[in-house]
């Protein structure tokens, strides 16, 4: 046996150890799950009580147990003394509290990120282990201590390497899915996601410099670290689109985290979803902080004195409602600081109190208090007087007032008057028109000053009656059992009764509006408006934030170029951390250099500092011949370099992944054609599996173009916008130029073409005419 093999022996059988230690603590936990729902329903309540609590704490433990099968052990620290650590996934002890895995999050496992051969302490030498399924197939031995005697053994095993673990996951076949890099975390990185909860932690990087790999790490390090401060207020995720967060949904549960909330800004206020987009123009416009001004304006538009004011007869008396009762009415109400749907109710008290006592006032008697409760029905049931108190403060819903404002300009010229006549016009729409991805921030900011829909109002107190008479039972339980410590409340215990777990508080998160949560992470943070970040900071009052993004791939108008004017409006001078990333794991160092030097030349800010990978002939350009059907050439240039890539990079498993990204004025046509080239190289079945499609059943199908493309199609047709945040292992990008052209400023325009080039892994084709070559240069 060689002694690399032999070293293969023997981390097989430390990797067996941690997976038999795996299964029984699987198996153990199964079979208490098993016991306890045998158990039945039957006994005492309090009884019932304590199965339920087991079974879900059971049930949670098996969940995390079983996520994180694949890559279990990945790595191994020896220091000085001898004494060897192996690093996973979870923490693993055995019978007798000896350590057998020490969990990646834990201080002990911080050298394996951070330690250098200048500064690595006791540790003389760290082990990268890698596996397929349960078997060990590599390993690799970064010496850190030179004068030790790891070095000599690692070079006769021929273990001894540097970043071939790292290399190795760069150059894998994508498959639509992000993978953790739990594995491979520099130090620049691991600094990053073990900064402080307690602050904003704001992430600038270029292009593959890994940031989202980062923040979502650093959510699964943070709930490790701070796990009962964060397990009961939950922690937000913020992508950019709904193909982004399909992206990256396998992350968190890989690294033993379940129960995130994932949102796009279009879907975060709960029960409503933005189903369009804003003209760009648009958008910027609706994302300015004092549209913030216009919102309350129109709220306070509703609070006002109507100008015909009624009286009414009771009992032969004349009750008239005065201009002055209103007017205190108004002020009593704003005095309550109460949202405007909660204050209508102190509004309507005051006014029906002051008619009530003006009936009163003109009797000759003092009357009994049934009379007095007959006057006050009658004014409430009065027509007239209902009718002019909706008038006076008129109870209102978010969804109706953006409706209102955006459907009339004359509202709009009265709410937003520094508005222009040309932006009104931009900002008008038909009534009934369906939510932008803009609107939401504004639907957000209505909402919180209404307050919720008085309709709903009576539904949610009838909870919160119901939820505080199981807790009063949840205490006579804790009672009975004699339990009165203070270490198990009977709140713990509700949650336990009602199976609040991690992803029942992410579950009960996205459907409130109103929930704070402890920390939030915002991927591609630059393309934020100030009203989308005046949303998230309502959700996060500690101010704990994870910010990644880079402001060179700002295309947003409403967005941000500069992370300081950004921030310290939000947090304040102090209240933030700058860090930046300045390696590029992602692109080869020649699509690197190509996109680098154009974005410099554009005056976009540049991070990144090199590539860690040389691949020549990675940057391949194509002119198609000029001729009188330009276009059809364009097209069938496209099929064709497609065909290509997807037989270098594409295997028939349906691992490797292609982006043709394209002038949005080309797609339709471009996907066709692509499609078109698929059936005749590979046939129709293989032409729609790489195209993702399907149809109603669900079926992959070729016969009708119109569909869709699904999340995991081996081979996208896309717009810019569609790519943010993603990687493929091959690109082409089609008309630059033209791309160029649709975007609404030059620099966004910038932006967008440098995104588009910084996607691919291994191959960038650009593909154009000769027309399109005169536009921009590459």
């Amino acid at each position: 046996m060689s002694r690399y093999s032999s070293q293969i022996h023997e981390e097989q059988q430390a990797v067996t150890h941690a997976y038999t230690r795996l299964d029984a603590l699987r198996e153990t936990t199964r079979q208490r799950l098993d016991a306890v729902r045998a158990a039945g329903s039957h006994g005492s309540p309090t009884m019932r009580t304590e199965r339920d609590s087991f079974a879900t704490m059971y049930e949670d433990r098996l969940t995390g147990l079983r996520a994180v099968e694949d890559r279990l052990v990945f790595g191994r620290l020896d220091d000085n003394a001898g004494q060897k650590r192996y690093i996973g996934r979870i923490g693993l002890l055995d019978d007798d509290h000896e350590s057998i895995l020490t969990d990646w999050r834990a201080e002990a496992a911080r050298p394996f990120y951070e330690a250098t051969p200048s500064h690595h302490g006791n540790i003389a030498m760290r082990r990268h282990i890698t596996l397929k399924f349960r078997e060990v197939v590599g390993i690799e031995d970064e010496v850190l201590d030179v004068d030790s005697t790891h070095v000599g053994a690692a070079e006769q095993a021929g273990t001894l390497a540097g970043e071939g673990a790292l290399i190795a996951s760069l150059n894998s076949k994508r498959t639509g899915k992000m993978s953790d890099i739990v594995e491979t975390i520099q130090a620049e990185q691991d600094r990053i996601i073990r900064a402080p909860l307690d602050r904003a932690t704001i992430v600038q990087g270029g292009p593959g410099t890994g940031k989202t790999a980062v923040a979502l790490h650093r959510a699964a390090y943070l709930l490790y670290t701070h796990r009962r401060q964060l397990e009961r207020s939950g922690v937000l995720v913020v992508g950019p689109s709904p193909a982004f967060l399909h992206y990256i949904d396998q992350v968190l549960p890989s690294l033993g985290e379940t129960g995130v909330v994932s949102r796009t800004i279009g879907d975060l206020v709960p029960g409503h979803r933005a189903t369009s987009i804003d003209d760009p123009l648009a958008a910027r416009l609706k994302g300015q902080r004092r549209m913030a001004n216009a919102i309350a304006n129109a709220v306070a538009a509703r609070e006002r004195v109507p100008k015909n004011l009624p009286t009414i007869k009771i009992n032969g008396i004349r009750v008239p409602m005065l201009k002055t009762d209103v007017l205190q009415a108004l002020e009593d109400a704003k005095h309550t600081r109460s949202p405007h749907n909660k204050a209508r109710e102190t509004f309507i008290k005051s006014v029906l109190s002051a008619m009530r006592n003006r009936y009163i006032e003109q009797l000759d008697y003092t009357p009994e208090q049934a009379e007095i409760s007959d006057v006050a029905n009658q004014l409430k049931l009065s027509d007239d007087i209902r009718k002019t108190l909706n008038l006076a403060w008129l109870p209102m819903t978010g969804p109706w007032l953006i409706d209102q404002m955006f459907s009339k300009p004359a509202q709009l010229q009265r709410f937003a008057p520094w508005l222009t006549d040309d932006e009104i016009q931009l900002l008008t729409r038909p009534k009934g028109s369906p939510l932008t991805v803009s609107d939401i921030p504004l639907l957000d900011e209505a909402m919180e000053l209404l307050g919720p829909d008085p309709k709903v109002t009576a539904r949610q107190a009838a909870e919160k009656a119901q939820r505080a008479a199981e807790e009063q039972f949840a205490k006579d339980t804790l009672a009975q059992a004699g339990i009165g410590s203070g270490i198990v409340t009977s709140s713990m215990l509700l949650d336990n009764i009602n199976g609040l777990d991690s992803e029942m508080v992410a579950q009960q998160a996205a459907n409130d509006r109103e929930w704070t949560y402890g920390h939030i992470v915002v991927d591609e943070a630059q393309e934020l408006t100030a009203m989308d970040w005046r949303m998230l900071m309502r959700r996060c009052p500690s101010r704990s934030f994870t910010i990644v993004g880079d402001v060179a791939q700002t295309s947003a108008l409403g967005g941000t170029r500069r992370w300081d004017k950004r921030m310290d409006a939000l947090f304040g001078e102090a209240g933030w951390d700058l860090h930046e990333l300045t390696i590029n794991y992602r692109n080869p160092e020649q699509v690197s250099d190509l996109s680098s030097k154009f974005a410099e030349n554009e005056g976009l800010y540049i991070s990144t500092t090199k590539a860690v990978r040389d691949m020549p002939g990675s940057v391949q350009r194509v002119t198609v011949e000029q001729n009188n059907e330009e276009l059809r050439s364009l097209t069938d240039s496209i099929g064709k370099q497609a065909t290509v890539l997807v037989e270098r990079f594409i295997d028939q498993d349906g691992t490797g992944r292609l982006a043709i990204i394209t002038p949005l004025a080309l797609a339709d046509m471009t996907r066709r054609k692509v499609y078109d080239a698929f059936v005749n190289e590979f046939g129709q079945n293989r032409a729609a599996m790489l195209m993702g499609l399907h149809d109603a059943d669900g079926e992959k199908t070729g016969s009708n173009m119109d569909l869709e493309q699904g999340d995991d199609a081996p081979v996208t047709v896309c717009d810019t916008q569609m790519v943010k945040g993603l990687e493929y292992d091959a690109v082409i990008l089609v008309q630059p130029g033209m791309i160029g052209q649709e975007a609404p400023s030059r620099r966004s325009a910038a932006s967008d073409l440098y995104v588009a080039m910084t996607r691919p892994t291994q191959q960038l084709t650009i593909v154009r005419t000769p027309t399109d070559t005169t536009l921009i240069e590459l």
